[in-house]
């Protein structure tokens, strides 16, 4: 079902600059959203460029999510990968501490874990390497919310698991007529108009419905959406959502500030 109040939490993905090469503009998203996944050092970012965003969310007061991800710098963590269960568990927990430590001198915390790209895309329905994820978080700190796919099995088995999960709706990014998203690979699958993005999302907010890449309707879960930082039009289409959902009575605040299962 969708949501049962006009509330919603407005996310992106920062901190994925690597060195001289921007991706994104950090600081125009912190002035929009309302929770920041930050990448942790794998699939992009690097230290002195995730510590600035994370004082920029500090000062803001944008929660913090810990964005993990494979070991992907070249394929920027969206190539598929088959690591064993030790290496997923040690990696996830690795990039966990390492966030949390710069937050902590950032003067803010990981409030949640959002897995990136390829690693979201197999855990979603991969039990294994789901229950790899599910491990590694709770070891490091079984209070962090979990932010997964809408309607994905992963969102039961980490429950069942003791975690705190977040349902998670994508803005920009059309969908199958299974809740799964269309594959980058083929046309259509990313929608760059701002006002249908803002449309679609208002129903998805207000309805629980999300019209599919075929044109029929599909149900969402969903407590949070996410809006890529790394596209040509993601500030016009994070400014142009937030601005329709606030203009129909819907409140804009972190699930991490409020009540979730």
């Amino acid at each position: 079902m969708g949501c049962d109040m006009a509330i919603i939490d407005l996310n992106s993905d920062l901190g994925e600059s690597f060195g001289p090469w921007p991706m994104g503009d950090d600081t125009a998203m912190l002035q929009i959203v309302t929770s920041a996944n930050i990448a942790c050092g794998f699939h992009a970012g690097d230290p002195a460029g995730i510590l600035t965003v994370l004082r920029e969310a500090a000062k803001r007061g944008v929660a913090v999510g810990a964005h993990v991800g494979y070991r992907d710098l070249v394929g920027f963590g969206r190539r598929n990968m088959d690591p064993s269960s030790a290496e997923l568990v040690g990696d996830t927990i690795y990039q966990i501490g390492a966030l949390q430590g710069l937050a902590r001198a950032a003067g803010t915390s990981v409030r949640y874990v959002k897995p990136h790209g390829a690693l979201y895309n197999t855990i979603a329905d991969d039990a294994r390497q789901a229950a790899d994820v599910i491990a590694a978080i709770k070891a490091i700190d079984p209070s962090l919310v979990l932010m997964a796919l809408a309607g994905a099995p992963i969102v039961a088995q980490a429950r069942q698991a003791g975690l705190a999960v977040v349902c998670e709706a994508f803005a920009d990014r059309a969908y199958n007529t299974d809740g799964s998203l269309v594959s980058r690979r083929l046309p259509g699958s990313v929608i760059h108009d701002p006002a249908a993005v803002a449309a679609r999302m208002l129903r998805m907010v207000t309805e629980g419905r999300v019209t599919a890449i075929d044109g029929t309707d599909i149900t969402l879960e969903a407590q949070s959406i996410c809006i890529h930082g790394d596209t040509p039009a993601a500030v016009a289409i994070a400014r142009t959502l937030r601005e329709t959902l606030e203009a129909h009575g819907v409140k804009l605040t972190s699930f991490a500030d409020a009540p979730h299962v």
